[in-house]
């Protein structure tokens, strides 16, 4: 009776700690810090250092324990190898990425495009715009006759890209193919209304507060964003995706190819200098990795190295002109033609062709014409040098079978020497020629004539 008096109160107690320590552990989960949402900036023209900074922020972010991505996009477009790089890893990462064209002024034309249409959510900031995401034609405008077989397989191939990523995130598709096929482009307010984001935002607080409670399946599942005050973790570029950027530049690219063509020139002009040859050959190296990852016309470069050695032909062998201008125009048109691309960035500067070619031309007749200098430049060394060079006899010459013979000393050195006339010791002598290790030598001319008479033997 007494022990069922007791289970009463005891239930209870035992009640009330549980509920207690459910209320202590809900509060513990409830004042936890959410995880920390990273940002990428991707800004400017979209090339193989961009997509490389985005691969590696993911991954950085998913080590960091992010919750979400968010791309920070300002972008007029690039090229189509790094955006389809950029997509797929979008498309592989296993946290949400948040596509986020901002600040006010941005835009994700082009390139940029497509990579919003990847992102699990896509968010502009009023005064944006997208669009206009027609691949750009290898051959230039449009002609009058239409496009060619080429082009319409590039606009077919992008529709059916674009419209793909639109049906996987659920966006507008319709309007999607219109940005490619009619170049068709939306700002901000339009693209909520077309279906085309999800999401309005002034700025990155007012995006994460938008964000918080949003359901969004990505590689590791389905997941609950909660953004709303989340600490915010940038990844800016680091040296390497700034390095690459540099070295990625057309422009730059173009600019280290002619100093590595130089500087070996200079160096096979003037062997020995070491500096020259050593600049040249990094310099060379550096271009050819950044043409690797560049759309870059082959025929271009073969252009340009014509249009040198043309000029280089011009200043050794004088043409009246005809090899250095040929080598001047073949320079400038594989210049022109040099990056297989129309893609916003990369381009090569007109007035740097310019430049370059003029500097190139006086460069290169420079080069040659000191070579040519080195080329006339009296022989020192060898059988040549010592034609001509004069001497003393250190004896007096005898007679024998072909001529009077004795020795002499040349340039520091002692030689059997032939003469057809008597020497004394001492006489000057100059050398006319030479039959293996015997030189042929005459009485120099500033020596008077001998008399007969001998100056002794040793």
């Amino acid at each position: 009776m007494h022990r069922h008096r007791l289970a009463g109160p005891v239930r209870l107690l035992v009640r009330f700690l549980a509920l207690c320590l459910w209320a202590l552990g809900a509060g513990w989960v409830a004042a936890a810090p959410p995880a920390p949402v990273a940002v990428l900036s991707l800004e400017g023209p979209i090339g193989p250092a961009t997509a490389d900074y985005v691969e590696r922020g993911l991954r950085q972010a998913r080590e960091a324990g992010a919750q979400a991505v968010v791309l920070r996009l300002d972008t007029p477009g690039g090229l189509d190898a790094s955006m389809r790089d950029i997509v797929q890893a979008i498309l592989a990462a296993p946290l949400p990425v948040v596509a986020y064209v901002a600040p006010p002024g941005a835009r994700a034309a082009s390139a940029g495009t497509y990579i919003l249409y990847a992102a699990h959510v896509a968010a502009m900031a009023p005064g944006t715009n997208l669009g206009a995401a027609t691949p750009v034609a290898l051959g230039g405008g449009r002609r009058e006759e239409g496009p060619s077989a080429a082009e319409r397989k590039a606009v077919n191939d992008a529709v059916a890209y674009i419209r793909s990523l639109a049906r996987l995130r659920g966006r507008n598709a319709d309007w999607a193919e219109r940005a490619v096929r009619e170049a068709a482009s939306l700002e901000a307010a339009e693209a909520l209304r077309a279906g085309v984001v999800e999401l309005l935002a002034g700025d990155l607080g007012e995006l994460l507060q938008a964000l918080d409670g949003r359901r969004v399946s990505a590689g590791a599942g389905e997941t609950v964003l909660r953004t709303a005050g989340a600490p915010v973790l940038e990844l800016p570029p680091d040296w390497r995706t700034r390095l690459l950027a540099v070295l990625t530049d057309p422009n730059v690219a173009y600019v280290l190819m002619l100093i590595g063509l130089y500087g070996l020139i200079y160096e096979f002009a003037n062997p020995g200098l070491v500096a020259p040859g050593v600049v040249g050959a990094i310099s060379l190296l550096l271009a050819l990795f950044a043409f690797q990852v560049l759309p870059v016309n082959y025929a271009g470069v073969a252009l340009i190295l014509l249009g040198v050695a043309l000029m280089v032909a011009e200043a050794v062998v004088p043409s009246f002109g005809a090899l250095g201008l040929g080598g001047v125009v073949a320079f400038v048109i594989g210049s022109v033609i040099l990056m297989d691309t129309e893609a916003p960035g990369f381009g090569l500067s007109l007035p740097l062709i310019g430049t370059m070619t003029l500097l190139s031309a006086a460069f290169l007749v420079l080069v040659a014409g000191m070579a040519l200098k080195a080329r006339r430049r009296p022989v020192v060394s060898g059988r040549e040098a010592l034609e001509g060079a004069e001497g003393e006899a250190v004896e007096a010459f005898r007679p024998g079978p072909h001529g009077w013979e004795g020795r002499v000393r040349v340039q520091g050195e002692l030689w059997e020497a032939r003469c057809p006339q008597p020497l004394r010791r001492g006489d000057r002598v100059a050398v006319r020629g030479r039959e293996g290790l015997v030189l042929r030598v005459a009485r120099a001319p500033e020596e008077g004539p001998w008399t007969g008479q001998e100056g002794g033997e040793d």
